[in-house]
């Protein structure tokens, strides 16, 4: 029996998916942050807008259960499937996001972003479902909170445009 090389150990791969999940969050805080003092403070938002300590915190558990998700369908598919390739499609809009709202200021080319977001997560939470229903159901939280998401973004659209 073979031991397994570079990128197909599961502990390899675990790690790579977390790098992936966590770095995009980095990038997307240092975006939020970049452009956050000033113009995001005088936005109008709406009353159920949560406290801005409430997004790393959020995001992080997010970023570590969509990663543990896509590492489980991975075991079982290899690297090249559907199913990650939708995973993929839906963390690089989650990474767009951030730029396009609070860098770029872009609040109606996020709120599409933000839409084709939430499809992206509910098609991956559908891909994972037949090859895992345990990664399936670890997207879920990932797909309310993106749903809220683009209700608040939407919010922010209407009260600032």
């Amino acid at each position: 029996m073979r031991a397994a090389s570079g990128l197909q150990r599961p502990r390899t791969a675990l790690l790579l998916f977390l790098a992936a999940t966590l770095l995009t969050g980095m990038a997307a805080g240092f975006a939020t942050e970049s452009g956050k003092e000033g113009w995001y403070e005088a936005l109008a938002k709406p009353r159920w807008t949560p406290p801005d300590a409430t997004f790393p915190t959020v995001w992080t558990v997010l970023y570590i259960a969509m990663a543990v998700a896509a590492w489980r369908v991975w075991r079982r598919t290899g690297w090249n499937s559907p199913a990650l390739r939708v995973f993929w499609t839906q963390l690089a809009l989650n990474f767009a996001w951030s730029f396009l709202f609070f860098a770029w200021h872009e609040i109606g080319l996020a709120l599409l972003d933000a839409g084709l977001l939430f499809l992206a997560v509910a098609a991956t939470a559908a891909f994972f479902q037949p090859i895992d229903r345990p990664a399936a159901l670890l997207m879920l939280p990932y797909l309310a909170w993106t749903g809220y998401a683009v209700a608040l973004n939407w919010a922010v659209w209407r009260m600032n445009g």
